[in-house]
């Protein structure tokens, strides 16, 4: 009786965890759209164009690793709990209960990996990303826990250029443009860990690259506004009424040449390129976790450890090369000034703060609803994500609407949706069901 209402209470948290995740993911996105927005100098001019607003994609990558920092504090206080309920602990619902053993040491190392799995299964759904998912492998301790640099530097290099990437585009073509992640998933994981991709797969992958190109086709088309020059102006004495059609396909042509129109484009194939180091830092994380055990929270915590220390070494190096030069001030490498404007500006500070505790938890949410539910649960999620941060975007005035980017959003859901077996392929040579095993067994998340 107590494990039927131990499961139904399993069962009751992860619709909060599925509103909490999609909560802080869409948090996440518009946080640091908002964070682009703030103006830093020349806020009073009359002309668009000499304002200033943050651009510090640096810094911002900075920001996430001390988001991903914070899941060490769930882990202590996870460890705190354990000791003070190391017995039935309700977390650990039909987990492992110490009993003393005078057994060898390879026989406790079995044991521990044998519970580890136990564990990871009857674990309340909260408590799943604190529980190694382990069965034969060995712990990622000591020296070993540095091989979880190697995907944290790829962390470094994607989330970079995504977000100087959100600094030409709308938020919400920014969060359809990730979306090309699985492309290259697919893609890495059949070239490196030697995954079957079936002809129905391949058609999706398609899909979705049309639906990333159309997606950024809407943007190019109809530029940010944020990001827009300022409309021309027509002599006082023109009968705008009567424009010829001539003059109108040039105003077409002059649109499609101007600034904002480059930089979206610009600002999405910098998205659509940083999921290459995405999808790399997803396979070197396959390929550690296959060979070694270690609760998922704490392979978020060591990356976002060493991708601070890395990002901040880096950031002093680029600073002194090219920051404090003519040419580079004010530049997304000059730290002093970045530093200046979030102590100065406090709406970048404050918004600084919640994008990290908004990191973090998006990172455990996410983690728990990835070992709790299926992968048809976690492509919806994924969808309300995108199509709350396209509503929240549209509400604020931060981009217009578009109908060809709805073209776009739609190719990418069925893409992806397609390509995770939701849906049947139209296609009847490629619509047999097939067994297939999934294209990464650990299940990663976007870290942000």
């Amino acid at each position: 009786m107590a494990k039927e209402a131990t499961s139904m209470t399993s069962r009751a948290i992860i619709p909060f965890l599925v509103a909490m995740m999609l909560l802080t993911g869409v948090c996440n996105t518009l946080l640091s759209k908002y964070q682009d927005l703030q103006c830093i100098r020349n806020c009073d001019s009359s002309n668009p164009e000499d304002i200033e607003r943050f651009s510090q994609p640096v810094i911002q990558t900075a920001q996430m690793f001390i988001g991903e920092m914070g899941c060490w504090l769930v882990i202590a206080a996870f460890a705190a709990y354990r000791r003070f309920f190391p017995y039935n602990a309700p977390l650990l619902h039909g987990g492992y209960q110490h009993v003393g053993s005078d057994d060898s040491t390879e026989v406790e190392v079995d044991d521990e990996l044998g519970r580890a799995s136990s564990m990871q299964e009857e674990a309340n759904p909260a408590a799943k990303p604190l529980v190694p998912n382990a069965d034969e492998r060995l712990p990622l301790v000591g020296w070993r826990v540095f091989l979880l640099a190697m995907p944290a530097c790829c962390d470094i290099a994607g989330t970079t250029l995504m977000n100087v990437g959100l600094l030409f585009v709308a938020a919400s073509i920014y969060q359809m443009t990730r979306g090309a992640l699985i492309l290259f998933v697919g893609l890495f994981s059949v070239l490196f860990l030697h995954r079957k991709i079936f002809l129905y797969q391949w058609l999706a992958l398609f899909i979705v690259v049309a639906g990333v190109a159309i997606v950024g086709l809407a943007g190019a088309i109809t530029p940010n506004p944020q990001a827009q020059p300022p409309p021309p102006v027509h002599p006082p004495n023109k009968d705008l009424s009567i424009l010829s059609i001539r003059d109108a396909m040039q105003d077409v042509k002059t649109a499609a040449v101007t600034s904002g129109a480059l930089q979206t484009i610009l600002g999405v194939l910098m998205i659509a390129g940083a999921q290459i180091f995405t999808a790399t830092q997803f396979v070197l994380e396959e390929w550690i976790l296959e060979q070694y055990a270690l609760e998922p929270l704490k392979v978020v915590g060591w990356e976002g450890t060493f991708g601070f220390l890395v990002t901040f070494v880096g950031m002093i190096i680029l600073h002194l090369a090219v920051g404090r030069t003519d040419a580079g001030r004010n530049g997304y490498f000059d730290m002093r000034e970045g530093w200046r404007e979030i102590t100065q500006y406090r709406a970048i500070a404050v918004t600084s703060v919640l994008i990290m505790i908004s990191i973090g938890g998006f990172n455990f949410f996410g983690l728990s609803i990835t070992r709790s539910v299926s992968a048809t649960a976690r492509s919806i999620i994924d969808t309300c994500r995108t199509l709350f941060i396209w509503i929240v975007s549209l509400g604020l005035g931060w981009e217009t609407f578009k109908w060809l980017q709805i073209l776009g959003f739609a190719l990418l859901v069925y893409g992806t949706f397609l390509f995770n077996d939701i849906v049947r392929s139209p296609l009847k040579a490629c619509a047999r069901r097939r067994k297939r095993e999934p294209l990464l067994e650990e299940e990663p998340i976007e870290h942000m």
